[in-house]
């Protein structure tokens, strides 16, 4: 069964601190080992001189032993708990999946 990379961009809004971005991202990271399927999860800012980032700040992937593990998660109360955290402080937000064998 494929796993599945769940990768995402942020393009935080101007007024959000350097600390509010720590903070959205260890609530994310805190997901790693409370929901079911989710295996892991690194992130980081943009670091690329080719600057095709298209305005947006940071990143994230997090990778889920399963399609089905990955549905679960999507409505899963803690995700949503975590969404209340982070949503409030995007401009914009690109999310994107897609299997591995």
């Amino acid at each position: 069964m494929p796993q599945v990379k769940h990768y995402g961009v942020f393009l935080f809004k101007k007024e959000i601190t350097s600390a509010q971005i720590e903070n959205c991202f260890a609530e994310m990271h805190g997901m790693v080992g409370k929901i079911p399927g989710l295996i892991d999860m690194c992130h980081g800012p943009y670091d690329s001189s080719e600057g095709l980032n298209d305005e947006f700040t940071h990143g994230f992937i997090m990778t889920f032993e399963s399609p089905e593990a990955r549905d679960t998660y999507l409505p899963h109360p803690i995700h949503e708990q975590v969404k209340e955290v982070v949503v409030p402080c995007l401009e914009r937000v690109i999310v994107f999946d897609f299997n591995v064998e």
